[in-house]
């Protein structure tokens, strides 16, 4: 029976390593796949005439090389015929998305929140809407990713705590798979994590590569995240609250953050604090906004000043990371060069001082789509490396037999 799960696994692992390969180089043929992935030439046949089966790979036009023999006929992802799902748990509202496989969208919607204060409501509300555009989409789903606002434990699909919401322990797994029953979500493939590592995959699974490895996703919302990308790995910690940067002391004695601590980027950066004593709200954000377009000179000011402890805070993640690329998105990114143009300037000077060239700084493509587009990446992600989802499912067994064992038979494994 081992032997039999062993050869299942082995399987895989060749499928999703072509899979891989393909989405990295796209129009590779069977020869040189078996080339690059060390595979024989007629095992590659079967593991890519099974993925085009599946919707998975297509071909085109055959290429005319000059050697004698077969052409070779380039293998791309085929974005005609699967999907796959992605949804945002923000802080004021819902996004739920649907993209192909090459992350190109097909399906979108915004909900509001009934009160958000109440989890189980708003994931209800995302969970329904993902099973409606399952339903609309006419093409069969691999799986569904969520961004959360807050530290996530990935393998138990549990959210720890959302300080921009209050949210404590939720099982938004169990809540999702809940309203899934008897709906196209039922059965599939469910992730979940901290939203600025879904839009860091986001920025990393639909894009090259090859071009940026490392990665790092800089998420300014209310407070600020980080996303980081490693050897084609995202790095989570051993917890799951590696990339909150938010919590990098920028100022020794600076501001009081919510965390309790002086001088985080949180309380230096993030919209929350921009907001002064108005409540984080979209309206109160408009405002913001609005004042900024209008060149008001004291918020004018006061974003300059939080953009160039921005620079501070991109040159310490380009010390740490030494990436390729520093993405920065999310609703500060309105802000525009009012914000970004003073932290380019800081790092610049830090780059010089320090005779190196400094990391590309650039702005999301996704605009505000980013995280549920970005639950799709996720999804990808893992779909495609077969050895994390078993990684994955001993840390939620071990989680769950230590919940069984803390509160008795009512356990919170599933």
């Amino acid at each position: 029976m081992q032997v039999t799960g062993d050869q299942q696994l082995l399987k895989q692992l060749n499928r999703m390593a072509v899979v891989r390969q393909v989405s990295t180089q796209p129009g590779l043929s069977r020869a040189a796949l078996a080339d690059v992935l060390g595979l024989t030439k007629a095992g590659i046949s079967l593991l890519v005439r099974a993925l085009v089966d599946e919707g998975w790979l297509t071909e085109s036009e055959l290429l005319v090389t000059g050697e004698v023999g077969r052409r070779a006929t380039p293998l791309h992802l085929d974005p005609s015929r699967l999907a796959l799902l992605g949804a945002e748990l923000g802080v004021d509202e819902a996004r739920v998305v649907a993209t192909n496989l090459l992350g190109e969208v097909l399906d979108t919607r915004i909900l509001t929140y009934e009160d958000p204060g109440d989890p189980t409501s708003c994931i209800r509300l995302a969970a329904l809407a993902l099973a409606k555009m399952a339903k609309r989409l006419g093409r069969p789903v691999l799986g569904v990713g969520i961004g959360l606002h807050g530290a996530v434990d990935e393998a138990l699909g549990l959210l720890h705590h959302a300080p921009h919401l209050g949210w404590r322990d939720v099982d938004v797994a169990g809540i999702v798979q809940a309203h899934a029953k008897g709906s196209p979500l039922d059965g599939l493939p469910l992730y979940m994590q901290n939203e600025a590592n879904v839009a860091a995959l986001g920025e990393f699974e639909f894009a090259d590569q090859a071009s940026t490895d490392p990665l790092i996703y800089l998420s300014i919302g209310y407070g600020v995240g980080a996303g980081v990308i490693v050897n084609d790995r995202l790095l989570t910690g051993l917890h799951g609250f590696a990339g909150e940067a938010g919590h990098a002391i920028l100022q020794a004695g600076g501001p009081l953050c919510s965390c309790g601590r002086r001088g985080c980027a949180d309380a230096l950066i993030g919209l929350g604090a921009l907001l002064g004593a108005e409540r984080p709200s979209h309206p109160a954000l408009d405002r913001l906004f609005r004042r900024v377009v209008d060149g008001d000179p004291a918020t004018c000011a006061a974003v300059d000043a939080a953009g160039r402890q921005l620079g501070v805070l991109l040159n310490n993640l380009w010390a740490s990371f030494d990436p390729m690329a520093i993405v920065i998105g999310g609703p500060a990114v309105r802000l525009g060069d009012t914000l970004i143009e003073p932290a380019r300037r800081v790092l610049g000077e830090y780059a010089d001082a320090a005779m190196l060239t400094a990391p590309e700084i650039r702005t999301s493509r996704f605009g505000a789509d980013v995280v549920a587009i970005g639950g799709a990446a996720l999804a990808r992600h893992r779909l495609t490396r077969p050895l994390d989802l078993q990684s994955m499912a001993r840390r939620a067994d071990k989680g769950g037999r230590q919940a069984r064992a803390t509160n008795g038979e009512l356990g919170l494994a599933r």
